[in-house]
């Protein structure tokens, strides 16, 4: 088992190419470490050089909704009027902190999404 850094596009690919190689291997035994190294590895790379962003709060409302076959309607019977729905799926009022946290319960939508500006 040789294991390096992932330091560029190169290393990257080579790591990918191993894991994919040894992907069934069991706990245990020597390519089962080897691909819980690669993996970790890989995952450090990944974060560090394709991040990805939070989605929009409105966003990942609107997406959650579909999600779950909700409508305004059922919106509104978690964080209030369905005229207060619709401003703030149209981004002309901002969630409150009440709104946030039954957001969060209701929908299962993670508040560090939710408290982004928009």
């Amino acid at each position: 088992m040789k294991v390096a850094p992932i330091r560029n596009e190169n290393d990257y690919q080579n790591a990918l190419n191993r894991l994919e190689d040894i992907f069934d291997a069991k706990k245990g035994t020597d390519e089962g470490d080897e691909l819980e190294i690669i993996s970790i590895l890989i995952d450090r790379y990944e974060n560090e050089n394709f991040p990805i962003e939070m989605p929009d709060p409105i966003e990942a409302i609107k997406f959650r909704m579909e999600q779950m076959g909700m409508n305004q309607k059922d919106l509104a019977e978690v964080v209030g009027f369905e005229s207060r729905v619709s401003e703030i799926l149209n981004k002309k009022r901002k969630l409150t902190l009440s709104m946030i946290r039954k957001l969060n319960t209701n929908l299962h939508i993670p508040t560090e999404v939710l408290v982004q500006d928009y």
